[in-house]
């Protein structure tokens, strides 16, 4: 009866697992934005700057926050924000509009992030803990390539490709209210609590500082990736958005993948060795990338990269908590922060490709100097 109890408890934490990938949105309404305003790129590419900048912001206190009000409270925050977040672009759609709504996904995503994955301790914990939350990430996963199928599908059959903010909004109440119902053991309070400047100190360290700038590029190879696949399906196939927005789909179906195979590669073989083969993988993606003018080798190329970028976040991210164990808060929060990588990249590549005449090089250039970045900290890690 426990068990089953346990089962019931942890299906609508999964449902929110699915709301998280939500942000992952961002890439492919970017591009239908940008083509309905007649945006520039580095304009369009302020929209994944509304929303990851607040992971910035908004991580360390969000901590704050939980430790406060508990973890299944902030969850429901969460879904609140992102139902209105989701509202906004249907009563009124224009650019300062869809940047505020784009704002509030943002922020409800920093706060679902920062309070889901602990919430799921409040009913799993030890061995079955680890498989849980790759289940998690692989329910994240699902909804981050359904994205721009739904916004295709609705663009194609009713010429409207915003009625995937419906559908996501009605997926986020039905989320909350199963989560609100639901009886959730709640955890202990907390005595000590981070603070900025416990947080930002940790940067003092060479290795957590790497490994900061690695969450920080690997999250700008991800939305940059989200956002210029489908561009280039365009410039170098011919493709119509509704078609190239697939290529996202296609980023993150192979990214889904390659989670689960390198969960099962990671228990034969080496983190580091795992590591510098799969950021050497990503470099060879990107650069077909940069050459490749055919349909099939672009999609071989992001196919390659969402394969390759896979474990990178679990990786870096475990080594972060190993090196500083005794400050495993502190150091969740920094890693978290760094997913801002997600707002000034893609920014930088919009810089980068109108200042090149709109050619996609640029910004595919900048998510290649990530990739090599993510190769240095592999090389550089130690075990």
């Amino acid at each position: 009866m426990q068990k089953k109890q346990s089962v019931f408890q942890l299906l609508p934490i999964l449902l929110g697992f699915f709301i998280m990938g939500f942000v992952d949105v961002v890439g492919i309404a970017t591009n239908y934005v940008k083509k309905d305003f007649q945006l520039s790129d580095a304009v369009a590419n302020l929209l994944p700057m509304a929303v990851f900048l607040w992971f910035l912001i908004f991580s360390i206190p969000i901590g704050m926050l939980m430790n406060k009000i508990g973890r299944k409270k902030t969850v429901l925050l969460s879904m609140l924000i992102t139902v209105v977040a989701l509202l906004i672009p249907m009563i009124a759609y224009s650019l300062p509009v869809v940047l505020i709504a784009f704002a509030l996904l943002g922020i409800g995503n920093t706060i679902i992030q920062v309070s889901l994955n602990p919430l799921l301790t409040n009913i799993i914990t030890g061995e079955k803990l680890t498989s849980t939350l790759t289940l998690g990430q692989f329910v994240k996963a699902i909804a981050s390539f359904l994205g721009p199928v739904i916004a295709a599908f609705c663009a194609n059959t009713f010429g409207n490709w915003q009625l995937l903010f419906i559908v996501f909004a009605v997926v986020t109440i039905l989320s909350a209210l199963w989560l609100w119902v639901t009886y959730i053991p709640k955890e202990e309070a907390v005595a000590v609590v981070s603070t900025f400047g416990e947080s930002f100190a940790l940067l003092g360290d060479k290795t957590i500082f790497l490994f900061f700038i690695g969450i920080l590029t690997l999250v700008g190879i991800d939305v940059g990736l989200n956002i210029t696949a489908p561009r280039l399906m365009m410039e170098r196939a011919g493709m119509a958005l509704e078609d190239a927005g697939y290529a996202t789909s296609l980023y993150f179906i192979f990214r889904t993948a390659g989670a689960f195979l390198g969960a099962i590669i990671l228990s034969k073989m080496s983190a580091k060795k795992f590591y510098i083969g799969s950021s050497a993988a990503a470099i060879l993606a990107i650069a077909l990338l940069m050459s490749a003018n055919s349909q099939s080798l672009l999609y071989t190329g992001i196919a390659l990269a969402g394969f390759a970028c896979a474990n990178m976040f679990s990786i870096i991210f475990s080594y972060a908590l190993k090196k500083l164990p005794s400050k495993s808060n502190e150091v969740s929060a920094l890693m978290i922060m760094g997913v801002s990588g997600g707002a000034l990249f893609p920014f930088l590549m919009g810089v980068m490709t109108d200042a090149m005449g709109g050619i996609q090089i640029g910004a595919v250039g900048i998510i290649l100097i990530c990739c090599v970045c993510q190769l240095f900290l592999a090389l550089s890690v130690k075990e």
